[in-house]
């Protein structure tokens, strides 16, 4: 009986859990300094996180583990505008949990 148990047990289908933006290099390097926000809108889509208190970054994170693995693949690029263009872009950001 325990057998069987164990057996079911590692048989488990896990799905794939993905969440956020998915963003493809050339995409990302076609974001260039002095470009409007519904520029970046068109080559990046709505950003994950819109932050009210920060109303000047745009937050695109990505998220992805597959099934059964441990292995977890984060990404998480920033664009920081000034004066409605883009001033700075932040790629490959250290996902820190909140302290």
């Amino acid at each position: 009986m325990l057998l069987a148990a164990i057996c079911t047990v590692a048989c488990v289908y896990r799905i794939d859990i993905q969440q956020g933006n998915l963003l493809e290099d050339k995409d990302i390097n076609r974001v260039e300094v002095g470009m409007t926000r519904s520029q970046v809108q068109f080559l990046l889509g709505t950003p994950m996180v819109a932050d009210s208190f920060h109303r000047d970054r745009w937050d695109y994170a990505y998220y992805l583990r597959h099934g059964r693995s441990r292995d977890v693949e984060r990404r998480w690029l920033i664009v920081f505008f000034d004066k409605e263009r883009v001033a700075r872009v932040d790629r490959n950001v250290e996902l820190q949990p909140p302290t």
